[in-house]
């Protein structure tokens, strides 16, 4: 096994190397190492996978994307909270994360903010009533039925108690997102008790979002009776 001084070295040649010598050797060194468990568990490489995503449709895509969305969320947000656990879901639930700390859960749910056209759709795009200085965040559940000839698309109230924003279409970052209060945000205009579809979505931190999550954990739990708008 190499000595520290020898993997110095190796890396001091390393840094001599051109592009097309270092990348030789990292295809060398992928033949041994894999980049995550998945390509075991799918027997393909993770080269492969990339390929078949790009492949994709924007339907395919956005579902994807919404998968990454969840993922950073759990490595930017959830890995750096202090004395609080997460509660690994097994099933079918109306929110991604299940936090808990000494006070009780908090239920997240992780969305991506909408994008048009291949740009951040404004809140005004989907409703005309709404702003048009805002973004938006589509509500709903990926996949539609009915239950008791109910619509079991759309998320009803209480369903979960923070949603988080993924900002990445308009900030190119999928660390920055966006927090508010189930409870505060708007409801459908003949359904009281469901969630709007389309749901405004402040572009910088205010008194009904804020891209702090501790502070709208904290809002969460104060029990404050407001709207996003």
């Amino acid at each position: 096994m190499p000595e520290e001084n020898e993997i110095k070295q190796i890396k001091q040649l390393l840094a001599y190397c051109t592009i097309e010598q270092r990348y030789e050797i990292f295809q060398l060194l992928r033949q041994e190492f894999q980049i995550h468990s998945i390509e075991k568990e799918l027997n393909i490489s993770a080269e492969i996978i990339l390929e078949a995503i790009s492949r994709a449709s924007d339907l395919t895509l956005r579902g994807i994307k919404g998968v990454v969305a969840e993922a950073a969320f759990g490595l930017y947000v959830v890995d750096k909270l202090d004395n609080w656990d997460n509660v690994l879901l097994d099933g079918n639930y109306a929110y991604d994360f299940l936090l808990r700390d000494n006070i009780g859960p908090v239920r997240i749910q992780v969305k991506m903010q909408r994008q048009k056209e291949h740009r951040p759709m404004m809140a005004n795009e989907a409703y005309r009533y709404l702003p048009s200085s805002m973004y938006v965040v589509e509500t709903q559940r990926t996949r539609g039925g009915r239950k008791n000839g109910e619509n079991t698309r759309p998320y009803k109230f209480g369903e979960f108690d923070i949603i988080a924003v993924s900002m990445r279409p308009s900030t190119n970052n999928w660390s920055d997102f966006m927090y508010s209060v189930e409870s505060w945000l708007l409801p459908h205009p003949e359904l009281p008790n469901q969630l709007l579809k389309f749901q405004p979505v402040a572009k910088i931190s205010n008194d009904v979002w804020t891209d702090d999550f501790r502070e709208c954990i904290n809002w969460f739990r104060s029990g404050e009776v407001k709207r996003i708008i």
